[in-house]
């Protein structure tokens, strides 16, 4: 029975970091870290709890449930496992997360090195839309050689790029932590729980989860157990690796408090690497962001080619990944603040349902694989978070949430937690009622 090296182990968890860690990952934590002030560290950990232990959780419950999210969405119906699956693979996909890829490197990596006659065209984010995704899809096209690739090159690149940051902060102290500001003062591990969901990783862990395990698969390991702890091996590899990198930049932010206060994280890492390492800075931050939405970018172009692939007929896998590429090269060109305002409310919508649904993964056999426990669960989960969703978007849904406001934690952002816990409690009681009915 062949099993994976440590090394490859290792390699392969890295590439699996460097597919959870783009650019939204960098530019998060600097932000909150500012933001947080002296309540860092209750922030950082809400930010960790969703930022790291739900994307580990997410590859670890598609892995127990057969590296399959359709699969795992489908212990609630098989229409709602389709229906569920196509929304996260969009989500995560070509409608979001692989466009902004191309938009926060164009933010981050090019426009501070354009002259100011060019700042205000569009021609230069529609031309490194067309290089980006180019590279997207050379890297991607062969999915085979994304390990080698990514865990062994670009990866070892991104984390000594981000490291020789992070050392030069400790050798230069920036400055004094200031006070926390906002949602931080009173909330402060709430609002970094909340901030958590904008990386998108519990989403793409369900995405990645199948990115792994083929990667696995190509080693030469194929007895499913075997598989299934190799995956799970990568993903506590990537988790370390994302939590340093957190605590890392959090604490850039932190200490940034004198070089001026800004909500943006990317406007805050430019001061942080400007005031550390002059203009050169920009160059070293603009290689650490255009490798992290890279590696990003071709295992989100890999995962939504084969998913989207199985349910066409007649498109091949690199046909595939050219239409992803084109797509996206275009939905990228509307901007980043545009991609951004669409986002959010979808996040606040699904991000929910699929915590849910991982958690209720991980207790299947607690409560005997009811099916009654997952459609009450999930039905009341989203209740709430469709709301939520809905409200972000500006629809007429203000009685409801006048309702909703009386539920615990609902003021929190947090307010779908006891309805879905109900949810799983009735659905447990249900199914012993109609043991029948079990498992179904």
């Amino acid at each position: 029975m062949r099993l994976l090296t440590k090394r490859e182990t290792l390699t392969i968890g890295l590439m699996l970091f460097a597919l959870f860690f783009g650019a939204g990952n960098m530019i998060f934590p600097p932000a909150l870290g500012q933001a947080a002030g002296t309540h860092f560290w209750q922030a950082i950990l809400g930010f960790i709890v969703t930022g790291v232990g739900l994307p580990l959780l997410g590859v670890i419950a598609v892995s127990l449930g057969g590296g399959n999210l359709q699969t795992l969405a489908g212990r609630v119906h098989p229409v709602f496992g389709i229906i569920f699956t196509f929304i996260v693979y969009l989500s995560i996909g070509p409608m979001m997360a692989i466009p902004r890829t191309a938009t926060v490197t164009f933010e981050m990596g090019v426009l501070s090195f354009l002259p100011e006659g060019l700042k205000q065209s569009q021609l230069p984010l529609f031309l490194t839309t067309i290089v980006f995704f180019a590279l997207t899809y050379w890297l991607a096209v062969t999915p085979s050689k994304m390990v080698d690739r990514i865990g062994k090159i670009l990866t070892p690149v991104l984390l000594a790029i981000i490291a020789l940051m992070y050392v030069a902060t400790l050798f230069r102290p920036i400055g004094e932590v200031g006070q926390p500001v906002e949602g931080y003062a009173d909330s402060a591990f709430v609002k970094g729980f909340l901030e958590g969901y904008l990386t998108l990783d519990a989403l793409a862990a369900m995405v990645f989860g199948i990115v792994v395990t083929s990667a696995v698969q190509d080693k030469g390991v194929t007895e499913p157990r075997s598989v299934m702890w190799s995956t799970i091996k990568a993903g506590i590899i990537a988790a370390v690796g994302l939590g340093l990198v957190y605590l890392s930049l959090g604490y850039m932010g932190a200490t940034s408090y004198s070089l001026g206060q800004s909500d943006n994280g990317g406007q805050i890492l430019t001061a942080v690497v400007q005031h550390l390492f002059g203009q050169s800075g920009l160059i070293i931050l603009g290689a650490a962001v255009t490798l992290a939405c890279l590696t990003t970018s071709v295992g989100l172009v890999t995962a939504c080619s084969a998913f989207f692939t199985s349910y066409t007929r007649g498109i091949s896998y690199r046909a595939m990944c050219a239409i992803l590429c084109v797509f996206s090269a275009a939905v990228a060109n509307v901007g980043l603040t545009q991609l951004i305002a669409f986002s959010v409310p979808v996040l606040m919508a699904f991000y929910p349902i699929a915590m849910v649904l991982m958690l209720l993964t991980f207790l299947h056999k607690w409560f005997r694989g009811y099916r009654s426990v997952y459609v009450v669960s999930i039905f009341l989960t989203a209740l709430i978070s469709l709301v939520d969703g809905a409200a972000m978007m500006g629809l007429p849904v203000k009685a409801i949430t006048a309702i909703y406001n009386n539920l615990p934690l609902y003021s929190e952002g947090v307010g779908w937690i006891l309805p879905a816990l109900a949810g799983a409690v009735i659905g447990y009681l249900w199914g012993l009622i109609r043991p029948a009915r079990a498992g179904e």
